[in-house]
């Protein structure tokens, strides 16, 4: 029964994304969602309040396995230095979006609340408690070692948003640059937030 419960909240969510992809928000009805899933509209509304939540969720878990496929590349390369991996990390991400303009028009400037919001997936999701995040990632690098910010919470906050907000803009509209020649910009301006007070070893 739980498989078959599951089977149809991700039929709902894939085809809502589909949609809202393809059409647009505005353009998508949940009569349409729920037709292209094949399911009926009052099990829609066994998950969803409306589609402005589903929207809400899919942002939120677009967001974070964006950065949980990320640290999984991060692990595969072994990176000491930690300001290093922090960049891999963001520039994977970057690199995703950018092969994927559909996922970053939906996603929009929006990756730091999809990162962030822990409220609206923790209502839906209690999963994603077990997985190490690249908060914690990164929590425990400035910890290890011995960098001084007086907020990690809000530094974190600030480099996911200048990414999610410049990026946007630099690959769709190649303003202020294209993404590859805007990137040592930001990159810097990432290595200046961390402080780079790394001990080295």
């Amino acid at each position: 029964m739980k498989n078959d419960k599951e089977e149809k909240e991700n039929r709902l969510l894939n085809t809502a994304f589909k949609l809202f992809t393809e059409k647009g928000l505005k353009e998508t009805s949940i009569q349409e969602i729920v037709d292209n899933a094949s399911v009926a509209k009052g099990t829609f509304y066994l998950y969803f309040r409306d589609k402005y939540e589903i929207r809400d969720i899919l942002i939120v878990k677009k967001s974070q396995k964006l950065f949980s496929d990320a640290l999984k590349s991060l692990r595969k390369n072994y990176i000491s230095n930690f300001s290093d991996s922090i960049i891999y990390i963001i520039n994977y991400v970057i690199d995703e979006l950018t092969k994927n303009p559909l996922l970053l028009k939906f996603i929009s400037k929006n990756l730091s609340w999809g990162v962030f919001s822990k409220t609206v997936l923790n209502l839906y999701d209690k999963s994603t408690d077990e997985e190490e995040t690249v908060y914690d990632l990164f929590v425990k690098g400035i910890e290890e070692n011995n960098i001084k910010l007086s907020n990690p919470e809000v530094t974190f906050f600030m480099i996911i948003e200048l990414v999610g907000s410049t990026c946007f803009n630099s690959i769709l509209y190649k303003e202020p640059l294209p993404i590859e020649d805007y990137k040592p910009y930001l990159y810097r301006t990432i290595r200046n937030l961390i402080k780079d007070e790394e001990i080295k070893k």
